[in-house]
């Protein structure tokens, strides 16, 4: 298992790690594009992908502009092993080595990610778009976990 920084000859299988989840699916696969995936790792941010066997299981994206996660998924058949958490955890230690702004995500309500999101120390501060709860993460709650 090796996670590095993101390439652009990732985006096709970051797209199939996308589209293979069962919680957070997307209502239209075509709603998230190759290129808005190259602007969010690229232009906007930076992401991160777990491979193995040279095959992409697991990815995250952070946005320092809108201070957002914008992606954080795994393959279903790799859930539960500690992929998540340390795309996680690499992601978070970055964004706060770049600012000491709040970051922000949604995620639907009842499911693992929202659990996963709790445990790590995010914060609920609301509702966001079609009723996603929203999270915070402060730099000193990050710091200090």
């Amino acid at each position: 298992m090796m996670i590095r920084e993101a390439r652009v000859e990732d985006i096709p299988q970051i797209q199939i790690v996308r589209n293979s989840v069962k919680e957070n699916t997307l209502s239209n696969p075509n709603l998230v594009t190759d290129k808005d995936c190259e602007e969010f790792l690229f232009e906007r941010g930076k992401g991160w992908v777990c491979e193995i066997d040279n095959h992409i299981v697991g990815f995250s994206i952070v946005d320092l502009k809108e201070n957002n996660i914008w992606a954080l998924f795994l393959h279903p058949d790799f859930e539960k092993k500690g992929i998540g958490r340390e795309l996680h955890d690499i992601m978070l230690n970055w964004y706060f080595e770049q600012t000491q702004e709040n970051i922000w995500l949604g995620t639907s309500p009842n499911t693992r990610a929202e659990f996963f999101y709790r445990k790590s120390g995010w914060k609920e501060i609301g509702i966001h778009g079609k009723g996603e709860i929203k999270f915070e993460m402060t730099y000193s709650n990050w710091k200090n976990k």
